[in-house]
């Protein structure tokens, strides 16, 4: 059985939407990722906000990863799945006081610190618990990713990390506080980067940090590159994950990297992305006068991303050898935004017909909703060999909590 009969399988026996995952493909990436990080000794944290979902955690886990939280659920998560503690990474510019409690509880490698306030509050917190809260400082190195202003996060006027103008006041905190212990720099300058040089341009800003710090008499074990490689929505099967040899590499030949300097980078959506689809099935053709909708039972409460960021995903009719025809593609939630994509050219559209919306391994479980309350899609994972009805199957079927 290969990946489309297994989603034809799975189609006659449960109900639509639901989120599709190919477990070889993640394996695949995760072997790309794995040796190309590895020849260069580079670490690496898994992004959870990209999909949080345990079955491909547990994967990404057994691979040796790490994992970079934004939220003390995540932690939880992170902790449950076998993630080793000085592995997990803590994220984010609200980071509450029960939060960094239980980073600081299982001794996690590093809180991302992203604002002076938030640092002296670790600080404060870890000095309660009689702990010392590793910290590593994310710096805004202002460059802009040619990305969405949604996901861009490394620019002044975003609410991420801190300013170049503040970094005097830092030193003077770190050097009075008593319960901190610097042990990085981190950088994330935004999400789904397709252009290599913006990275080459991160490392330029990344060296001049850090020889500020050494000139302060800093020492800096580790430095954090974030994450942010972009994957290729518009024709996947070009490309089933980025060129992490070439993403690397760019660091590799531009990163001043100081001797027994550790190098992190915590990608997220370049992992999971491409081992995902969602699965949803055609309710109604609909005839209009200026455009025909194919109008499907998944939503923007599936899938929000081409909502929220105008993004496009590969629209596959799975049903259809009938000739082309041109439509907009949307879900059946009330709002005009809710489009997966506008004169979308498939084969003609009847109802009942099940469409695969490609590369919703990030940011489409994970960023699902009930509005309207709609039920939470399931999600169903294939290896390759296995029957959809055959007992072993059975780990590889999983209902979001």
């Amino acid at each position: 059985m290969n990946r489309i009969q297994h989603i034809a399988a799975l189609c006659e026996t449960v109900e639509t939407p639901f989120f599709h995952y190919d477990l070889e493909r993640l394996q695949d990436t995760l072997d790309a990722l794995k040796t190309a990080s590895e020849k260069r000794n580079y670490h690496v944290h898994y992004a959870l906000k990209a999909n949080a979902d345990a079955v491909l955690l547990s994967e990404i886990e057994r691979m040796g990863f790490g994992a970079d939280c934004v939220s003390g659920a995540e932690i939880h998560r992170a902790i449950e799945l076998g993630f080793e503690p000085k592995k997990i990474f803590f994220a984010g510019v609200g980071k509450t006081d029960r939060e960094i409690s239980l980073g600081l509880e299982h001794e996690i490698g590093a809180f991302n610190v992203e604002s002076i306030p938030e640092l002296m509050r670790i600080d404060e917190i870890a000095r309660d618990m009689q702990k010392t809260a590793r910290v590593a400082l994310r710096i805004n190195p202002n460059i802009d990713p040619n990305t969405h202003a949604y996901i861009t996060t490394g620019l002044k006027e975003n609410k991420f990390g801190i300013n170049a103008w503040e970094l005097e006041q830092v030193e003077n905190v770190l050097r009075q506080a008593t319960h901190l212990s610097l042990v990085g720099l981190h950088f994330h300058i935004g999400s789904q980067i397709q252009d290599l040089n913006v990275f080459r341009n991160l490392c330029s800003r990344v060296n001049d940090f850090q020889k500020w710090f050494h000139e302060k008499g800093f020492e800096i074990p580790m430095v954090n590159l974030g994450g942010g490689l972009g994957v290729n929505y518009d024709s996947p099967q070009e490309e089933w994950h980025p060129d992490f040899e070439a993403y690397f590499a760019i660091f590799e030949e531009n990163l001043q990297r100081y001797p027994g300097q550790e190098v992190h980078f915590e990608p997220g959506r370049a992992v999971v992305a491409h081992c995902g689809s969602l699965i949803s099935k055609v309710l109604y053709v609909k005839e209009g006068r200026d455009a025909n909708f194919a109008i499907l039972d998944a939503g923007m409460t599936e899938l929000l991303r081409p909502a929220l960021y105008q993004s496009n995903h590969k629209i596959i009719n799975l049903t259809s050898n009938l000739p082309p025809a041109t439509y907009d593609v949307v879900g059946p939630i009330c709002e005009s935004s809710d489009c997966f994509g506008k004169s979308v050219l498939l084969p003609a559209a009847r109802r009942g017909d099940f469409f695969e919306i490609q590369t919703t391994g990030a940011y489409g479980q994970s960023m699902s909703s009930q509005y309207n309350l709609r039920p939470l899609a399931k999600s169903y994972f294939f290896t390759r060999g296995k029957s959809v009805n055959s007992p072993r199957e059975e780990k590889y079927i999983h209902c979001p909590d």
